[in-house]
Protein backbone atom coordinates (compact mmCIF):
# COMPACT_ATOMS: atom_id res chain seq x y z
CA UNK A 1 0.00 0.00 0.00
CA UNK A 2 1.82 3.28 -0.82
CA UNK A 3 1.47 6.54 1.37
CA UNK A 4 -0.43 8.17 -1.01
CA UNK A 5 -3.62 9.20 0.53
CA UNK A 6 -6.91 7.32 -0.89
CA UNK A 7 -9.84 9.43 -2.80
CA UNK A 8 -13.53 8.85 -1.92
CA UNK A 9 -15.69 8.84 -4.97
CA UNK A 10 -19.11 10.19 -4.53
CA UNK A 11 -21.54 9.31 -7.21
CA UNK A 12 -24.72 11.34 -7.52
CA UNK A 13 -27.76 11.91 -9.70
CA UNK A 14 -28.16 15.15 -11.50
CA UNK A 15 -29.36 17.83 -9.51
CA UNK A 16 -32.88 17.84 -11.10
CA UNK A 17 -33.28 14.72 -9.37
CA UNK A 18 -31.75 16.47 -5.84
CA UNK A 19 -34.09 19.25 -6.12
CA UNK A 20 -37.42 17.42 -6.25
CA UNK A 21 -38.97 17.44 -2.73
CA UNK A 22 -41.32 14.58 -1.80
CA UNK A 23 -45.12 16.16 -1.83
CA UNK A 24 -48.06 13.98 -0.86
CA UNK A 25 -51.11 15.16 -3.19
CA UNK A 26 -54.83 14.23 -2.89
CA UNK A 27 -57.70 13.72 -5.43
CA UNK A 28 -58.71 17.52 -5.01
CA UNK A 29 -54.76 18.95 -6.02
CA UNK A 30 -54.41 16.26 -9.39
CA UNK A 31 -58.18 16.98 -10.44
CA UNK A 32 -57.44 20.83 -10.17
CA UNK A 33 -54.74 19.99 -12.21
CA UNK A 34 -56.10 17.57 -14.62
CA UNK A 35 -59.72 18.11 -14.96
CA UNK A 36 -59.21 22.21 -16.31
CA UNK A 37 -60.68 23.35 -12.46
CA UNK A 38 -60.30 26.60 -11.70
CA UNK A 39 -58.19 26.35 -9.03
CA UNK A 40 -55.88 24.69 -12.00
CA UNK A 41 -53.04 27.35 -11.61
CA UNK A 42 -52.71 27.39 -8.30
CA UNK A 43 -52.77 23.47 -8.12
CA UNK A 44 -49.88 23.57 -11.22
CA UNK A 45 -47.67 26.10 -9.11
CA UNK A 46 -47.87 24.15 -5.85
CA UNK A 47 -46.80 20.76 -7.55
CA UNK A 48 -44.37 21.68 -9.61
CA UNK A 49 -40.84 20.25 -9.53
CA UNK A 50 -41.83 17.64 -6.75
CA UNK A 51 -41.83 14.27 -6.09
CA UNK A 52 -45.64 13.61 -6.15
CA UNK A 53 -46.61 10.66 -3.91
CA UNK A 54 -50.07 9.28 -2.77
CA UNK A 55 -52.04 6.07 -1.32
CA UNK A 56 -53.38 3.46 -4.29
CA UNK A 57 -56.66 4.85 -3.45
CA UNK A 58 -55.81 7.60 -5.94
CA UNK A 59 -56.57 5.61 -9.13
CA UNK A 60 -60.21 5.06 -8.06
CA UNK A 61 -60.78 8.44 -7.09
CA UNK A 62 -59.81 9.95 -10.38
CA UNK A 63 -61.78 7.14 -11.72
CA UNK A 64 -64.63 8.71 -10.01
CA UNK A 65 -64.30 12.01 -11.04
CA UNK A 66 -63.97 10.89 -14.16
CA UNK A 67 -67.28 9.38 -14.10
CA UNK A 68 -68.74 12.28 -12.84
CA UNK A 69 -67.41 14.74 -15.54
CA UNK A 70 -68.96 12.45 -18.09
CA UNK A 71 -72.06 12.53 -16.95
CA UNK A 72 -72.26 16.16 -16.43
CA UNK A 73 -71.50 15.77 -20.27
CA UNK A 74 -67.60 16.82 -19.57
CA UNK A 75 -66.71 13.38 -21.81
CA UNK A 76 -63.69 15.47 -23.45
CA UNK A 77 -62.41 16.89 -20.38
CA UNK A 78 -62.87 13.39 -18.42
CA UNK A 79 -60.56 11.78 -21.20
CA UNK A 80 -57.90 14.43 -21.40
CA UNK A 81 -57.96 14.58 -18.07
CA UNK A 82 -57.76 10.58 -17.47
CA UNK A 83 -54.81 10.87 -20.17
CA UNK A 84 -52.72 13.89 -18.31
CA UNK A 85 -53.80 12.16 -14.89
CA UNK A 86 -52.36 9.04 -16.08
CA UNK A 87 -48.85 10.74 -17.87
CA UNK A 88 -47.91 12.30 -14.55
CA UNK A 89 -44.78 10.56 -12.39
CA UNK A 90 -47.21 10.17 -9.11
CA UNK A 91 -45.55 6.88 -7.02
CA UNK A 92 -48.24 5.14 -5.44
CA UNK A 93 -47.96 2.86 -2.22
CA UNK A 94 -50.07 0.43 0.06
CA UNK A 95 -51.18 1.95 3.15
CA UNK A 96 -51.49 0.45 6.73
CA UNK A 97 -55.21 0.23 7.07
CA UNK A 98 -55.21 -0.02 11.00
CA UNK A 99 -53.16 3.51 11.37
CA UNK A 100 -55.43 5.07 8.64
CA UNK A 101 -58.37 3.92 10.56
CA UNK A 102 -57.22 5.27 13.90
CA UNK A 103 -56.30 8.88 11.92
CA UNK A 104 -59.55 9.05 10.77
CA UNK A 105 -61.15 8.31 14.02
CA UNK A 106 -58.64 10.76 16.06
CA UNK A 107 -59.27 13.85 13.08
CA UNK A 108 -62.88 12.66 11.93
CA UNK A 109 -61.50 12.45 8.81
CA UNK A 110 -62.75 9.69 6.32
CA UNK A 111 -60.70 6.78 5.62
CA UNK A 112 -59.45 8.39 2.03
CA UNK A 113 -58.43 11.42 3.58
CA UNK A 114 -57.09 10.01 6.30
CA UNK A 115 -55.17 7.58 3.66
CA UNK A 116 -53.46 10.88 2.50
CA UNK A 117 -52.55 12.36 5.95
CA UNK A 118 -51.29 8.85 7.20
CA UNK A 119 -48.48 8.87 4.01
CA UNK A 120 -47.78 11.89 4.27
CA UNK A 121 -46.90 11.50 7.87
CA UNK A 122 -44.90 8.18 6.93
CA UNK A 123 -42.80 9.78 4.19
CA UNK A 124 -42.90 13.01 6.65
CA UNK A 125 -43.56 15.11 3.74
CA UNK A 126 -46.23 18.07 3.41
CA UNK A 127 -49.61 17.43 2.03
CA UNK A 128 -50.88 19.08 -0.86
CA UNK A 129 -55.02 19.62 -0.62
CA UNK A 130 -57.42 22.04 -1.51
CA UNK A 131 -59.70 20.31 1.31
CA UNK A 132 -60.25 22.65 4.12
CA UNK A 133 -60.74 19.96 6.56
CA UNK A 134 -58.25 17.78 5.94
CA UNK A 135 -55.50 20.36 5.75
CA UNK A 136 -56.44 21.43 9.57
CA UNK A 137 -56.02 17.66 10.59
CA UNK A 138 -52.44 17.50 8.39
CA UNK A 139 -51.06 20.68 9.86
CA UNK A 140 -52.21 19.40 13.05
CA UNK A 141 -51.10 16.07 12.96
CA UNK A 142 -47.54 16.74 10.39
CA UNK A 143 -46.22 19.16 13.37
CA UNK A 144 -46.68 16.46 16.10
CA UNK A 145 -44.24 14.94 13.98
CA UNK A 146 -40.43 13.99 15.21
Amino acid sequence: MSGRPRELFVAEPPAIYLQRRPLVVDCSAISGLVFNEHWQAQAAQKIADRALHAPHLLDAEMASVAVKKHKQGLAQIAGDGLEQFLALDIKLHPIRVQDVVAIALRYQLSAYDAAYLWLAAELKAPLATFDEKLAGAAKTHLATLT
